[in-house]
Order: C-alpha cells, then sequence, then structure tokens
C-alpha cells in the first residue's frame, strides 16, 4: 500500500506520522467535495458501523431465505447496467417516475426490496441520510456472496443515489437469455466491461434460479424450426421438459447449477462444459468462443482463479457511472426520491 507523510502542527516535537493512502484522503478531502472516487473507507468516520448494520441484515435475510444471495446480487448488477450503480433500480413509479422494476428483465423476477428497506431502516436511525441506497447494493452484493460460500473484497463506497429511473435503459441495456453472443458482449463493452469480466461475471449463476420462460425455447423450438437446442445435454433437458412445459408453468423456478444450487463455486463452469448451462446466454460461453471457451475451462478447473476474477469484476462493475460528490443525493427511502 502506498503511504504518504502528513506533518502534525500541534504536537510540539512536530512528530511525523506515516499514515495510510486512503485515510489520508479522507483526512484531507471532506467526502462531499473528493468527487469521482470511491474508496473502502469512505464511511469510516461518518458511519463507522454501516458495514457490520448491511452484513446483519443481510446475514439473518439469507438465513431465512438462502435464494435472497442470488436476488441481492442480480439486484446490484441491474441496477449498474442501466445508467450506472446509482440505485435507480430501487425507485418505485411515481408521478414523474416510471419504474425499472417494471421492465422485462425485472418484472415479475427482481426481488429484494424488503431487504433493502429494512438495511435503509437500520442505517437511517444509526446515521441518518448519510449511506447511499447504491452503496448498500454494493455492499449487499459481496456479503451475499462471501455468506454463500463465494470470494470477498474490499468494496469502494461513496456512491449517492439517482433522481430518477430508465425504464428503457432497464430493458435495452440488461443482457437478456436470449441475447445473442454479440450483443451481450456489446452491452457489457459499452458499460467498460470486457470478454473476462462477461464470464467472471456469468459466474454469479453458480447461485440462484430462472424462471422457465427464460429457457423454455431451448427445449422446445431453440431456432424455429420446432427443434430443441441439441447445445443442451439431452438427458439434462429430459428432467427441464417435466415442470416446464410448451405452455404454462412460466413462473416455475429451476436451479442455474443444480449440483450445488446455495454454494457460490466453480460448479456453473463444469456444467457449462458438460452441456448443462440452463440459459443460453450461459452455455454460449462454452459453444460459441474461443476465448471465453479458454476461461470457461480455466474456471472449471481452477476456483482460486475464478475468484480472484469475480472479485476483480465485481470492483469494476461497480465502479459504472457512479454519482459522486454533489451529484444526486443521499435518499432517505430507497423507494423514492427525497421530497
Amino acid at each position: 500500500m502506498y503511504h504518504i507523510h502528513i506533518v502534525m502542527p500541534r504536537l510540539a516535537t512536530n512528530a511525523i506520522f506515516v499514515v495510510p493512502l486512503a485515510l489520508a484522503l479522507v483526512l484531507c478531502f471532506p467526502p462531499a467535495t473528493f468527487a469521482g472516487v470511491l474508496y473502502p473507507q469512505f464511511y469510516d468516520f461518518s458511519c463507522p458501523q454501516a458495514k457490520d448494520i448491511v452484513n446483519s441484515v443481510v446475514s439473518k435475510a439469507v438465513a431465512k431465505d438462502a435464494r435472497m444471495a442470488a436476488s441481492l446480487l442480480r439486484l446490484h448488477f441491474h441496477d449498474c447496467f442501466v445508467k450506472g450503480c446509482d440505485g435507480s433500480i430501487l425507485l418505485d413509479s411515481s408521478g414523474t417516475i416510471s419504474s425499472e422494476k417494471r421492465s422485462v428483465p425485472n418484472r415479475d423476477s427482481i426481488r429484494g426490496f424488503e431487504v433493502v428497506d429494512e438495511i435503509k431502516s437500520a442505517l437511517e436511525k444509526a446515521c441518518p441520510q448519510t449511506v447511499s441506497c447504491a452503496d448498500i447494493l454494493a455492499l449487499a452484493a459481496r456479503d451475499s456472496t462471501v455468506l454463500t460460500g463465494g470470494p470477498s473484497w474490499d468494496v469502494p463506497l461513496g456512491r449517492r443515489d439517482s433522481l430518477g429511473a430508465s425504464l428503457s435503459g432497464s430493458n435495452q441495456n440488461i443482457p437478456a437469455p436470449n441475447n445473442t453472443f454479440q450483443t451481450i458482449l456489446t452491452k457489457f463493452k459499452l458499460k467498460g466491461l470486457h470478454i473476462i469480466d462477461f464470464v467472471a461475471l456469468s459466474g454469479s449463476h453458480t447461485i440462484g434460479n430462472a424462471r422457465c420462460t427464460s429457457f423454455r425455447q431451448r427445449l422446445y423450438n431453440n431456432s424455429g424450426n420446432g427443434q430443441p437446442d441439441f447445445s443442451l445435454e439431452q438427458s439434462y433437458a429430459a428432467r427441464l421438459r417435466v415442470n416446464c412445459p410448451r405452455s404454462g408453468g412460466d413462473q416455475n423456478l429451476f436451479a442455474m447449477d443444480p449440483e450445488s444450487p446455495r454454494k457460490f463455486d466453480n460448479g456453473y463452469y463444469k456444467n457449462l462444459i458438460g452441456l448443462k448451462g440452463l440459459l443460453s446466454s450461459d452455455e454460449m460461453l462454452y459453444t460459441q468462443n474461443q476465448e471465453t471457451m479458454e476461461l470457461v475451462r480455466r474456471y472449471a478447473a481452477t476456483q482460486d482463479e475464478f475468484f480472484d476474477q469475480f472479485a476483480k469484476s465485481m470492483i469494476k462493475m461497480g465502479d459504472i457511472a457512479p454519482l459522486t460528490g454533489n451529484h444526486g443525493e443521499i435518499r432517505r427511502n430507497c423507494r423514492r426520491i427525497n421530497g
């Protein structure tokens, strides 16, 4: 870690202390004016208990409903890919706002808002109007990963909350299960992410579920010719058809990693090699591009390499167009802008 020397003139001895650079930045620049930079120590003085509060609520929520870990991770992802990591996904519809919750990628599937509400309520009691909803999502995503056995990372903080939402952006920018490989890669690149981030972040599908409607076409009519997707292992496809019929059962849930659905591990990549990726957007990482195929093989072989890159890619994704300084606001209620 880099260090700088700060002279403390009030001391008679003129003693010189060595202070970590990140701490020096906090001391030298008030958070409201130190714009454009996120750093893990952002709340160390203004709300030192913030991280513990978030972790406590997330831990209780995941203990009560193991699926919540994947849901909170997905909230952060779907937030960042629209207008940047600004908490816009949390806003309810109002006279001036069309909520992103109504978009095709989010409708009937995005969840975890009550957990965010509980976190925000606790934070408002401890440190009123200090911790942003956007930062809550970033911390909850990290904690959800760790609680299910995945890697940890220091979450850069200091995001502020948006003053609006983008329903159209949510419909257009979030990668969809039936998008082509190139379409999804382009959506990542438009956010400053690269092919290695695409592969590593897709690994979050090692936990959580997908709805029948998200992959039905692979089972019955993949290319409009009445034939199934033969890049899906056929005995696995037969098992899926039992609870995902040609019509009906749209909301039936299926584990994306049936071997270890509640454990954050590298099983997702092993599934892809076995042609058991549930979503088309998953399996194509192994079947449609040489570079992503090699990454899938590496992560399947070495979990530590996957964990290391996942943490790096999560930090990178969390830095997509954050509002900092005097931009945006710190919402008192994550569901609406301040009055």
